[in-house]
């Protein structure tokens, strides 16, 4: 395994020589086909990893919190007997004589010790019923997580074995490949070797483009703060208008790594793509606005070309989870929210609003 570097000292100038390049192949379709399969049998046995790991950390969890629930409604039998025995007290009528004790005394010291007694069981009642409904909501609280947690760990079991069918059924597609191919042995090196080269390097590579983007779009809000004309007022309404060449200058001034990287606004669309040394990437994506956990643009990725060879949705959708590449309106103004967005022409429109 070759240590993952910094983006700068990665991807850029005299320093790509550094990074091993990736194996020559036939440009063929055929051969094409056969890297992208063995490139999405690398991911997908990655992700069963993940989630097998996943799925034992559930396991201990769903343990854990079943026994406890079963603990909390053992512990809860006698208080919730004793809430009973309160709320009788209270439906027979037993506490209206005390009360009534207390209105019908022939002295004041007679009525303050009465008062006084009063209090003290209806301050043991209210006790007791507190405690029980504290103790019911934790009971409750603990179940709900167990049945939550149980769930989860279903989906994931449902998950790891349709991941393990698919990738069974990808590696006998690459098999039975091989085996076609004019000459099986140099085909299989080269599927060997192309997937070392994704492992070692490939996968680091395409992480530190989306690890930088991450990282730019944080500052993204200051820049569209100091740019004149870029963000307009009318009323109560907002309207930014990003030029894609205002967007690839903020880039590189937050990272050399976007030197030779762009981003492209089309119809619906947003793409972007760079070099580094003998590698390429292009990644495709469109913004959708998200309210939960809080008012975004969320960027959802559809599609990475590395190299000239999709990547499969698993890498896809991983990426995405991990690096968030969003804008979020509050940061220019707080209150601030966006309601519509729309890319076209080399610009993305964003309508914004305040929000009280």
């Amino acid at each position: 395994m070759l240590p993952l570097t910094s983006a700068a000292s990665l991807s850029m100038g005299s320093s790509a020589a550094a990074v091993s390049s990736p194996p020559d192949f036939p440009d063929n379709e055929e051969t094409r086909r056969l890297l992208e399969q063995t490139l999405s049998s690398a991911e997908i046995e990655r992700e069963i990893l993940r989630i097998t790991a996943e799925q034992k950390v559930l396991e201990k969890k769903v343990s854990l919190l079943s026994k406890q629930a079963a603990e909390k409604e053992a512990a809860i039998a006698d208080q919730q007997e004793r809430a009973g025995a309160v709320i009788r007290s209270y439906y027979m009528g037993d506490r209206d004589s005390l009360l009534a004790a207390l209105l019908s005394a022939k002295s004041i010291s007679r009525m303050l010790a009465l008062y006084d007694y009063y209090e003290i069981i209806i301050g043991q009642d209210r006790d007791i019923l507190d405690h029980y409904e504290e103790q019911y909501k934790d009971m409750k609280s603990t179940i709900t997580a167990s049945l939550r947690s149980s769930k989860e760990l279903e989906e994931l079991k449902t998950a790891l074995t349709e991941q393990k069918t698919r990738v069974a059924a990808l590696n006998e597609e690459i098999e039975g490949g091989i085996s076609a191919s004019s000459d099986p042995e140099s085909m299989s090196a080269l599927l060997n070797e192309f997937t070392r080269y994704w492992e070692n390097i490939g996968i680091h590579e395409v992480k530190t483009y989306f690890k930088a983007l991450s990282s730019a779009m944080n500052h993204l809000p200051q820049f569209v703060q100091s740019k004149s004309g870029m963000l307009t007022r009318k009323g109560m309404t907002y309207t930014l208008a990003l030029k894609e060449e205002d967007l690839n200058t903020f880039l590189v001034s937050q990272n050399e790594l976007f030197k030779d990287f762009a981003f492209h606004f089309n119809k619906g669309q947003v793409t972007a793509s760079g070099t580094s040394g003998g590698l390429t990437l292009t990644l495709t994506g469109h913004y959708t606005i998200e309210n939960e956990p809080v008012n975004g643009l969320m960027f959802h990725v559809d599609n990475v070309v590395f190299n000239g060879l999709e990547l499969p949705d698993s890498t896809r959708q991983s990426l995405e989870e991990e690096f968030d590449l969003g804008f979020y309106p509050e940061k220019i103004v707080s209150l601030l929210h966006a309601t519509e967005v729309e890319s076209k022409e080399g610009v993305l429109y964003v309508k914004l609003s305040i929000s009280f």
